[in-house]
């Protein structure tokens, strides 16, 4: 089975001096008690660097603080936990934890985990103000617009479910966060397009926050006689982009370049 590793929280917002902890939690490693585990940092701009790993026994470090950064491993559960002691700013950035996978006939893969973000600031976290699903009913298909707004910091995780609960991928788009507030507070929409013939099954948004977890159903929504312009502008934005992609990906045959430029 495929080695996959899963973190929390998806970020960590904390003044200086403070202290972080993050957990990785692996599924489809059979024999975790001696598997090495590693953690990395990585900086905008700046290339990943591996802070320490860990096996049976102590953790090894790369050059990093002793003091400060410390790994532990459950005895009984693939569970694996960093600490970092004494924050500073240079400790911003996100941290990933990472696992070697050994393959006798092909070459060694390094499978990483979902990564948290480290904030350390002054400023703290605070969880979306408001929250809600919008509707627009077509002659074809339903779409739903879930807007999430004013939170902080900007990392945030938004999946649309099925009444199954299974995770929803097709006719999903979601924009990026936009800054919506002076005062740095972030909005995020994404919306989910049905076919008439499900538009009367529920569905679900749920987001994940530093600061809350929570789970918005489409039964019972608003229609959606308005939009917010912040939600209008990151559609247009989007479409955009999609628009200048294709653009850029078309290759013009030479032939056709010298048919333009003997008629030019």
């Amino acid at each position: 089975a495929q080695a996959l590793l899963k973190q929390s929280p998806i970020s960590i917002t904390k003044g200086q001096n403070k202290t972080a902890r993050i957990e990785c939690k692996a599924e489809g490693i059979s024999n975790f008690q001696s598997e090495y585990i590693h953690w990395y940092r990585h900086i905008p701009s700046k290339a990943p660097e591996r802070i320490l790993f860990i096996g049976e026994g102590q953790a090894s470090y790369d050059d990093s603080d002793r003091r400060r950064f410390q790994a532990w491993k459950h005895a009984t559960e693939p569970r694996y936990v960093l600490t970092i002691n004494y924050l500073t700013s240079r400790d911003s950035g996100t941290y990933y934890c990472a696992y070697c996978m050994i393959r006798l006939w092909d070459a060694d893969v390094k499978i990483f985990g979902t990564g948290t973000k480290l904030i350390v600031s002054s400023k703290v976290s605070s969880q979306p103000a408001h929250s809600e699903i919008l509707q627009k009913n077509q002659e074809n298909q339903t779409t739903y617009v879930c807007l999430i707004e004013k939170f902080y910091p900007e990392v945030i995780r938004v999946t649309w479910t099925d009444e199954a609960h299974n995770e929803v991928t097709d006719n999903v788009v979601q924009g990026d966060p936009w800054k919506a507030t002076e005062e740095g507070e972030y909005s995020i929409s994404t919306w989910l397009t049905v076919s008439a013939a499900n538009k009367d099954k529920n569905y679900h948004c749920k987001y994940e926050h530093e600061s809350k977890k929570h789970s918005l159903q489409t039964q019972g929504t608003y229609y959606m006689l308005k939009i917010s312009f912040y939600v209008l502008l990151q559609i247009s934005l989007f479409l955009c982009n999609k628009i200048i992609e294709i653009m850029l990906s078309i290759t013009v045959p030479e032939s056709i370049c010298a048919s333009w430029c003997n008629n030019s």
